[in-house]
């Protein structure tokens, strides 16, 4: 990333949608370039053609949004949290609280969004051909400016067109795109490791890093400053993603076979579901001073957190008559079972954002905690190796 902060925009369905400074620098290209285009199109100057580039702006970063909401609706079905979808200079990226358990999920997450933006070409397509014909449309997204397409047709053709760069340029096998996460879900099938289907694919991600980061400076050399130096700044972005998963991996392997259960702590402290605020209180967040507890039925299954805030929420006369149990926060993401692969919570974002998580069995109690302490000093002990 090329960092600096991030503005956030809204939220749908609990996930935060934000934008990187770098992503205004985008638009403003965008809505130049597109403004200029409608221009020549409609030969007049003024409102209608920046209008209009605003509009390809808008539907540009819209389809952007909706293949990265793609991937965060099938990383959900299947388990895995999303914290945010953030909009940058090279597109947008969905934060996963931790990554896929299976090559199954990780193909099926892979492919949700390029589904997405292959359904926005074909529905622009079929709206803009069924509108103009085939050739009328096809030179429209060619941006012919010699088309008689009307503004709003040749806006709807470039959508499609460029999404269709989009999709095809995503499913290249370069690691960490869409295609190369593809290609690790197939290397690890194969394989059945994930360590080594990671190293495959990041090896894979830094070929083609290189390809783009060649292509783009012969296309400076060649006169296309600006594509040239975008394709060049793409390679180097890949680049470095694919070797910062390749270092990561070489970490992980080193683990081993050690489980969330081999270095958690096995005595929690858990408030019981039915006891009182009041109770909790006294007995828990005014004894120990920590912000948060898990919170078990009388089978000890894991029923959820509860925030020290939240039990301050509750009026003082209503403490004694209200239950844990009602102010519990049942994120699935705040617990892991204690067979997982420790290097599995590496990418955690919920064990980041509360320096712990719960574990539980294969019954869903309660079987132990494990804090970011302790994952960091097993890598550390598996460096020293």
């Amino acid at each position: 990333m090329l960092g600096g902060g991030s503005i956030t925009l809204f939220h749908v369905r609990g996930i935060k949608v934000t934008v990187d400074w770098s992503w205004f620098i985008v638009l403003f290209l965008v809505i130049l370039f597109m403004a200029n285009f409608f221009e020549e199109l409609l030969g007049e100057g003024g409102t209608r053609p920046f209008l209009f580039g605003v509009l390809s702006a808008v539907g540009f970063f819209g389809s952007i949004l909706l293949h990265e909401f793609g991937h965060a609706v099938m990383a959900r079905r299947n388990g895995i949290g999303i914290s945010s979808i953030q909009l940058w200079i090279f597109g947008g990226m969905a934060r996963m609280d931790r990554e896929a358990d299976s090559p199954k999920t990780e193909l099926q997450v892979a492919l949700a969004g390029p589904a997405v933006t292959l359904a926005i070409v074909v529905v622009l397509t079929a709206v803009g051909s069924a509108a103009i014909g085939w050739t009328e449309f096809r030179e429209a997204a060619l941006q012919e400016t010699r088309s008689n397409a009307s503004a709003l047709m040749a806006l709807l053709a470039w959508l499609a067109s460029i999404n269709l760069l989009v999709l095809v340029f995503n499913l290249l096998p370069a690691f960490p795109m869409d295609g190369g996460r593809v290609a690790r879900a197939i290397a690890w099938a194969r394989s059945g490791n994930r360590n080594q289907a990671t190293r495959f694919a990041a090896n894979l991600g830094r070929f083609f890093a290189y390809l783009f980061i060649a292509g783009g400076l012969a296309l400076t050399f060649t006169g296309a400053l600006f594509f040239g130096v975008w394709l060049a700044l793409i390679g180097m972005v890949i680049n470095g993603s694919a070797r910062g998963a390749a270092m990561q991996t070489a970490i992980t392997s080193r683990i081993g076979d050690v489980r969330v259960a081999d270095v958690m702590d096995r005595e929690p402290v858990a408030i019981p579901g039915e006891l009182s605020v009041e109770q909790a209180l006294d007995e828990y967040f005014l004894r120990y001073r920590w912000p948060w507890f898990p919170v078990v039925d009388a089978a000890y299954r894991f029923l959820g957190l509860v925030q020290r805030d939240r039990a301050d929420e509750v009026p003082e006369v209503s403490r004694a008559s209200s239950q844990v149990s009602d102010l519990v926060d049942p994120d699935r993401g705040l617990f892991v079972r204690d067979d997982t692969p420790l290097d599995a919570l590496l990418s955690n974002q919920n064990l980041r954002r509360l320096g712990a998580l719960m574990a539980v069995d294969s019954d869903g109690r309660l079987s132990g905690v494990i804090t970011i302490e302790q994952v960091g000093r097993a890598l550390r002990d598996a460096t020293v190796r």
